[in-house]
């Protein structure tokens, strides 16, 4: 074999072994983008680089996978579904405290299924695994929930938090909390409400 050869095939496995490389990086960020949704775009802007934001969440997936998460049996399935049905009928009376029940409602769930709750940054982080698409709702009714107890909600806003706090518990259950009992006068979510929230 000539040194020309010789050079020719050392380029020829360089570019191959690069183009596998790329090829990996490329399905390893398609996997994570489609398991994480729009977290993975929120974790992006975070972090200082791609790399490091994937990094992140590849961390939270090996935390996630040493969790034991437990389903719900259909006992308790009626019962939270029932709990919010009790909780959007609150919400007609006193919107301040059926947030405040939500929120409270959401985190015994939670703690039902497995999820540490102990702190709230390491729950979303958990959540984000398997519920990704609903993380945003529960982010914003968080939020809100934090400026009802300063006082500084709208009703409108407690609103909008009941039925970001009905996402994921919708999205927990693996139902609509309320499809199967009959629809009270409780907050309803508008059309606009089911537009893919951040």
């Amino acid at each position: 074999m000539s040194s020309t050869e010789i050079v020719v095939l050392i380029i020829v496995i360089v570019v191959v072994v690069a183009a596998a490389a790329f090829a990996w990086t490329a399905l390893r960020r398609r996997a994570l983008r489609d398991r994480f949704g729009p977290e993975y775009d929120r974790v992006v802007a975070e972090k200082e680089s791609r790399t490091e934001a994937e990094r992140e969440l590849r961390e939270r997936e090996r935390k996630h996978a040493e969790l034991t998460l437990r389903p719900l049996d259909p006992a308790a399935r009626e019962r939270y579904a029932q709990a919010w049905e009790e909780l959007q009928v609150l919400f007609v009376d006193d919107p301040a405290r059926a947030v405040g029940a939500a929120d409270e409602l959401v985190t015994r769930l939670v703690a039902e299924r497995g999820y540490p709750t102990e702190k709230y940054e390491e729950q979303l982080a958990h959540l984000s695994v398997d519920h990704a698409r609903t993380l945003g709702h529960y982010r914003d009714a968080h939020e809100i929930h934090l400026r009802n107890e300063r006082g500084e909600a709208s009703t409108e806003q407690l609103r909008q938090a009941v039925v970001h706090y009905r996402a994921l518990v919708a999205d927990l259950l693996g139902d609509d909390p309320v499809a199967a009992h009959r629809e009270t006068d409780a907050p309803s979510p508008t059309p606009a409400d089911h537009k893919e929230n951040r």
